[in-house]
């Protein structure tokens, strides 16, 4: 007797993207791509742009459980270089630090407000590759392609964290119904390359930011 009471249902097909505004819990896995980051450990870690002075971290999320579970969404992360701000900063890296430091509060139960010394302990890295492993709650969104020659793919809209209404749900592993982004098509690569770039992949520097627990929970990092 085969008793199919208790699998899962099956898996979305794999061509298929994920609903715009889906939430889901997902897991960071960092690609190397030859060029070194910022701290000793990132040696060989960071990808370099084939079209700019942009070196970028090429991570690979992937879902964990629900009706997604294994799916995997791919996004590249500014970490230095391209354009700068007033100060001299890359402005990638800018997008990058807030959307990393995101994740670290998602991971670790930290409210964006916390300003306690624990909480500014969690949120200090002691590399990019401490982030290998990290698991957060996000949303996913369908980035529409600049042109019929591409597929639209799928992106992180957003990092949900402490405060958000849907934060709580996501931990205790509830569904929680979807809230689509309707992205607008981007622009052609011809005429915005640089602005592509910085905006979808992220910045370009290095600061503090931290990983913390794994289904999103109290101050957890040690770095993980």
């Amino acid at each position: 007797m085969l008793d199919l009471n208790d699998a899962g249902p099956q898996m979305a097909p794999v061509g298929d993207l994920i609903p715009d505004g889906t939430f889901c819990t997902l897991r960071l896995a960092l690609r190397p791509g030859g060029v070194d980051g910022p701290a000793a450990e990132d040696k060989g870690l960071l990808k370099a742009s084939q079209s700019s002075d942009v070196t970028l971290l090429d991570c690979a999320f992937t879902v964990v459980g629900g009706r997604f579970d294994r799916r995997k969404v791919w996004q590249l992360l500014t970490v230095a270089g391209g354009k700068r701000d007033a100060s001299g900063q890359s402005i990638g890296w800018t997008i990058t630090k807030a959307l990393i430091r995101a994740m670290v509060e998602s991971a670790a139960g930290i409210h964006p407000k916390d300003r306690s010394p624990q909480a500014r302990q969690a949120r200090t890295l002691p590399s990019l590759t401490a982030l290998e492993g990290l698991t957060f709650h996000a949303r996913i969104m369908v980035e529409p392609a600049s042109s019929p020659a591409y597929r639209d793919q799928n992106k992180l809209a957003n990092v949900v964290v402490p405060g958000d209404p849907e934060y709580d749900a996501l931990v205790r592993g509830e569904a929680v119904p979807p809230r689509p982004v309707d992205a607008r098509p981007r622009p052609p690569r011809a005429t915005a390359t640089a602005a592509a770039t910085a905006a979808t992949t992220g910045p370009a520097g290095w600061a503090s930011a931290p990983p913390g627990a794994a289904q999103g929970g109290g101050l957890k990092p040690s770095w993980l």
